[in-house]
């Protein structure tokens, strides 16, 4: 690494900087706004509605200095650095690490200082009966939050710079109130994006979601026919009403993402589901690893041999780099996969966190080292429909509740996160890799 990259991280280390940054973070009675988003501000160029108060000058320097200082170090300079901070998610993605490094230091990998992205199983009602379903969705959850709860959790969500907010299930467009909550969500400047069965979606949906601020669109589709897709989900014809939805979606220019669950039932159809996307124009093929949770423990023989992933990993690498769609998977490997294909062949293709891969060049490749590997507790956690909080989706341990705790305290003391956060109580094959 780098002696720039030394140097910074000895700089956003340092004490005094980490508790500059913690206090300015909480919001400001003077300034109307935390001084850290002051700082982000001013960084832009962008003029306060009153004048910030000294101390908010003061820390607005010191953040100023560190993010510029932050931009060299990888090779970023200082208009493309406040080009980026124009987007307000990027401006609360940057305010969130900021806190993080305050909180916990710096660490390979980083921890936020709130979870980067939410995933809300929003509702445990259903319209299918998916047979690897991890939430073994069928009725709503006895004891659901009200409409005004959700609301006062996404103040939270806004409060401590979570910049993503994903909105699963069960079926999240099944429960009433799921418009309202989402743009309530978006109206505060949180990222909404929903993953979805797809039959729901007509074209007044899809133009709603739209309208609504539903940035990103996860559908699920397990086969490139309707025999596969519909054993899958276990309701006949639902195939072809999610391919309407896709459509729907597309239309409305909505960014839409087929979300594949990889089994031996369905692997040999993986690259015709891959020409089904390119043909319905979608922009991006996430290939989820299976995982043994809920109704999908019944099915353990179906999971990918190791030699099984690692053939589906170096297709959907070699359809990435080709460019027309981009091809992805939550199995970790694809990190290991795209460091070793790429380096090969000169490239620079990284995937430092699962369900993402760029061509990261020069120094900027050294982030991987700090976003690195499985974010639950780190950089995300879930909510239930009833306000329980777990590290992820498919890890069924209680954390929190939402209805008793703010997140911020759940984040910065569940026992159960920091043991997920500390990478040297990994044993065998996982503490080695």
């Amino acid at each position: 690494m780098s002696d720039n990259v030394y140097t910074l991280l000895s700089v956003l280390n340092n004490k005094v900087v980490r508790r500059s940054i913690k206090s300015s973070s909480k919001k400001c009675q003077s300034c109307g706004k935390s001084h850290l988003e002051v700082a982000l501000d001013d960084f832009i160029g962008r003029k306060p509605e009153k004048r910030p108060c000294i101390k908010g000058r003061l820390v607005s320097k010191v953040i100023k200095t560190a993010i510029s200082n932050s931009g060299k170090a990888f090779g970023i300079t200082r208009e493309q650095m406040k080009r980026g901070l124009m987007d307000p998610y990027v401006r609360r993605g940057i305010a969130n690490i900021l806190v993080g490094v305050s909180t916990f230091g710096v660490s390979k990998p980083q921890t936020s200082g709130a979870p980067f992205l939410v995933v809300w199983n929003y509702t445990n009602a259903c319209n299918l009966k998916c047979k690897h379903c991890y939430q073994n969705a069928d009725n709503p959850t006895p004891g659901e939050l009200s409409t005004e709860q959700r609301k006062r959790i996404v103040d939270q969500l806004a409060q401590e710079n979570v910049v993503a907010l994903a909105f699963s299930g069960g079926e999240p467009l099944m429960r009433r109130d799921f418009f309202e909550v989402a743009e309530y969500t978006e109206n505060n400047s949180v990222y909404v994006s929903v993953a979805t069965n797809g039959t729901l979606i007509t074209k007044a949906v899809a133009e709603k979601m739209r309208k609504v601020g539903v940035g990103y669109v996860d559908v699920s589709l397990d086969g490139a026919n309707a025999e596969t897709h519909d054993s899958f989900r276990g309701v006949p014809g639902c195939f072809n009403k999610t391919v309407r939805g896709i459509k729907n979606l597309v239309k409305e220019d909505v960014y839409t993402c087929l979300a594949v669950t990889a089994t031996k039932d369905n692997l040999h159809e993986i690259p015709d589901i891959i020409e089904l996307g390119k043909k319905l124009k979608v922009k991006r093929i996430t290939v989820f690893n299976f995982i043994p949770a809920g109704r999908a423990q019944a099915i353990l023989d179906l999971d990918l041999s190791p030699k099984e992933r690692e053939h589906l990993l170096e297709l959907l690498y070699d359809e990435l780099i080709k460019g027309e769609i981009e091809t992805v998977s939550t199995a970790p490997q694809l990190a290991r996969v795209c460091l070793t294909k790429s380096q090969e062949e000169k490239r620079d293709m990284l995937a430092p966190t699962h369900f993402c891969a760029y061509d990261l060049p020069g120094k900027v490749k050294y982030l991987a080292d700090f976003i690195g590997g499985c974010g639950a507790g780190r950089i995300y956690c879930a909510f239930q429909p009833d306000g329980l909080v777990t590290p992820c989706v498919f890890i069924p341990i209680i954390v929190g509740d939402l209805r008793k705790q703010p997140l911020e305290e759940i984040w910065l003391n569940s026992p159960v996160l920091a043991d997920l956060r500390n990478r040297e109580k990994l044993k065998g094959r996982c503490g080695h890799c």
